[in-house]
């Protein structure tokens, strides 16, 4: 299945919550979306299949019938996503400066030691490759 350009505006919340649920399903159903909710969410059948329909018209999703209903397959990946999204955050919050990003999440956020270790890794890879 090709994959679409990404959209222009990034995801609202809501429909960030049912695209990690379709991107870790791979497909999925109206009810597979409920039933992979987290925790007590109470949300409405009607609800979630209008918001599985808005992001059939963004073309984040597509769509074939299945019976009487509709299975709704992910036209824009994740990665794809998470960059995109990346990136915004760089140039409209860090001022296009990726190293301000790095700096910050370095200094608010707790890391283990294996984490640190794992990113001392990925970094002398990057050099390594430069």
């Amino acid at each position: 299945m090709k994959k679409n350009k990404l959209p222009e505006k990034l995801l609202t919340d809501v429909e960030l919550e049912f695209m990690t649920v379709i991107w870790k399903l791979g497909e999925a159903t109206v009810n597979d979306v409920l039933e992979n909710l987290h925790g007590d969410r109470k949300v409405a059948y009607t609800s979630v299949s209008t918001i599985l329909r808005i992001l059939e018209q963004k073309r984040v999703l597509g769509t074939r019938k299945e019976g009487r209903g509709h299975v709704y397959l992910p036209l824009l990946n994740k990665q794809d996503y998470e960059s995109r999204t990346l990136q915004h955050v760089v140039d409209k919050v860090f001022d296009g400066t990726p190293v301000a990003l790095v700096r910050q999440l370095l200094g608010s956020v707790k890391m283990k030691p294996e984490e640190l270790s794992e990113l001392k890794t990925l970094l002398k890879q990057l050099e390594k490759n430069k």
